[in-house]
């Protein structure tokens, strides 16, 4: 009997460069979706630890939670704080 597990990417992000190349890929992929980015970062903060995300933003776990499920509708200011405290960054690409 094949016995099946739900997928979850957060447990492939091991390493600092698996995550930053995870963010990279989610930014090409879904840049002009908010809430694709805000699941892609809520990946990465389970990945990482919740506990301690909230910590260093000072915004509330279960706060975190929603607004990176994909499903909420976060503010900028909320995902600046959670890039910022997660060690990534925002890259510019040049104009065409």
């Amino acid at each position: 009997m094949l016995k099946l597990t739900k997928w979850d990417s957060a447990s492939h992000l091991k390493t600092e460069e698996d995550i930053a190349d995870y963010f990279h890929a989610c930014m090409e992929e879904g840049g002009d979706d908010p809430a694709f980015i805000a699941h892609a970062l809520g990946v990465i903060a389970r990945a990482q630890g919740m506990s301690q995300l909230a910590r260093d933003t000072g915004l509330a776990r279960e706060g975190l939670y929603k607004a990176l499920s994909g499903e909420g509708n976060p503010e900028f200011s909320t995902i600046l704080k959670v890039i910022k405290a997660l060690g990534l960054r925002l890259h510019g690409g040049s104009a065409h």
